[in-house]
């Protein structure tokens, strides 16, 4: 070969390998170009340029096995881990994954096993920091499930007494109150409509029969005492104070709160056969005190302490007298036993302030409402959530027990009353009832023939316990209801106001006989 023939096949050798090398390394080969044409010994300059090629290509040659061989080692390495990666056979846990990986959870024309495949080689291209998520991710819906579980733990032993108190109680009650019900299953039909549209024809009649400025501030709350002889009411003065019925005249005043008071409830043996110098009375105030009283000073007998700074709205006695049940605004109610001077129980399940509690007839259960629009019933011998009262859709303010032992009523700020019952552990009726927020509700004591709702709208109303049928309407009050009671006797039912009053309506005739 020529020395020109061999610079000509430099020429084509540098044309055709342009395309492969970077534009360096072209720069750099036309400047060796022009620098070989310009040499006055063409073939010795074309013999560097052809070697410098030459090497060039060679190393590029080598760079490319070696990632190609780097690739290739990566795609088994890649293909080894996928095989390895356990992909759950569940369809829908499968794109449950591709949703947490920001990845389509279908394609067209994909099937559950193309889409398991799909998410095998999607873990195994992006490593084992998605594995280590999605493990994560296992581990805490894991958590979360066993944060739903509900534990158990042994109590103290003045729990265990105290259980055993209430089943001792509750068992015998609860089979009298069954073999009543049975009882009254063989009075003819005809009967029980009598009796019915007695009671209702009674309540039609209902009017003011006394009147009476109660406090300096607003009234909250009023309970009859079991004998029907004696109201207590609770003002927003911090007083508690003691009326006669009918006629409305100031028998205790009781001092000792220094702030706005819930509520006060008479012990259920209290004016009956229990000394008057012992607990007969409990209240309740917005700073978390509570105070037990009797009837012969104006100062408390005893403090129960616990529930300080938050607020306790309400409180009851158990029927049996032995333990005291307060609603706290920590969201949780509380079980005291008055024999053993302590509190046995304290109660977590709502996620808002507990508001109201009612205890059953028997003494076996209780119900709980709370802001947080919900209801509960309590086995107080296992501690169990028997029940869940979900429909309200807004704060529960009023709960009741009707005397059969499965109705319970609820008030709520929604403006209605609903009817739950325990049996079918599910709403019974709602009742529209009122036009502003319901602040109490009570079943008649003796039978629950009827129940009565107060409201913010300035009124009470009454309705039938069959169909839930309004009877009457009792209006006089100049500001907002914020309670009302039924008297044990069932003559009377007491309302209390924000207008600083409380009234007693009565039938017309009763008036009528005690004029006579």
């Amino acid at each position: 070969m020529s020395d020109d023939e061999e610079v000509q096949y430099v020429k084509k050798t540098k044309t055709i390998h342009y395309g492969s090398l970077e534009e360096s390394e072209k720069n750099r080969l036309e400047a060796e170009e022009e620098n070989s044409n310009d040499s006055e010994t063409p073939a010795a300059s074309a013999g560097q340029v052809q070697l410098s090629i030459w090497s060039s290509e060679y190393m590029e040659l080598e760079d490319a096995m070696s990632r190609d061989k780097q690739a290739l080692l990566e795609e088994f390495e890649r293909r080894r881990k996928a095989r390895s990666i356990n992909v759950s056979t569940d369809d829908a846990e499968v794109k449950r994954n591709l949703r947490q990986l920001g990845e389509p959870i279908c394609l067209f024309g994909e099937g559950p096993v193309d889409r398991r495949s799909r998410l095998r080689d999607i873990l195994s291209r992006i490593g084992e920091d998605a594995v280590i998520r999605r493990e994560a991710e296992e581990e805490r819906k894991l958590f979360e499930k066993d944060q739903e579980t509900t534990w158990y733990h042994e109590g103290p032993e003045s729990l265990r007494i105290a259980r055993l108190s209430i089943a001792q109680y509750s068992l015998p009650r609860a089979k009298a109150r069954l073999e009543e019900a049975r009882r009254m299953l063989n009075i003819p039909a005809a009967t029980k409509t009598a009796k019915l549209q007695e009671v209702q024809k009674r309540l039609q009649a209902m009017s003011i029969y006394s009147s009476q400025i109660g406090d300096t501030r607003p009234i909250s709350f009023c309970e009859f005492s079991p004998n029907s002889k004696l109201l207590a009411t609770a003002s927003w003065s911090g007083l508690c104070k003691v009326w006669s019925v009918p006629d409305c005249e100031l028998v205790q005043t009781l001092k000792g709160h220094t702030c706005n008071v819930g509520a006060i409830v008479f012990h259920p043996k209290a004016t009956l056969d229990q000394e008057k110098t012992i607990c007969n009375m409990a209240s309740c105030a917005a700073d978390g005190s509570v105070k037990l009283w009797d009837f012969t000073s104006e100062e408390p007998i005893a403090d129960i302490e616990g529930h300080m700074p938050h607020r306790v709205s309400r409180l009851a006695f158990h029927p049996s007298g032995r333990f005291l049940g307060t609603c706290c605004y920590d969201n949780s109610w509380r079980l005291w036993d008055l024999e053993q001077c302590t509190e046995v129980l304290h109660q977590e399940g709502h996620v808002k302030p507990v508001h109201c509690i009612s205890f059953q007839i028997d003494g076996s259960v209780c119900a709980t409402g709370g802001l947080d629009s919900f209801g509960r019933v309590w086995d107080l011998r296992t501690g169990r959530c028997i029940m869940f009262m979900e429909g309200h859709l807004k704060s529960i303010l009023g709960i009741c027990f009707s005397p059969n032992g499965y109705h319970i009523a609820t008030a709520s700020e929604d403006n209605s009353c609903k009817i739950w019952d325990l049996r079918k552990r599910s709403v019974l009726y709602t009742i529209p009832a009122h036009t502003n927020l319901i602040s109490d509700v009570k079943f008649q004591k003796e039978s629950g023939s009827y129940l009565v709702t107060a409201s913010y709208d300035n009124t009470v109303k009454l309705w039938t316990n069959r169909t839930w049928q309004p009877l009457k309407t009792l209006s006089g009050h100049d500001g907002k209801i914020m309670s009302a009671d039924i008297s044990p006797d069932d003559q009377y039912i007491a309302t209390s106001s924000y207008d600083r009053t409380f009234k007693i309506w009565a039938p017309e005739n009763t008036y009528l006989l005690c004029l006579s």
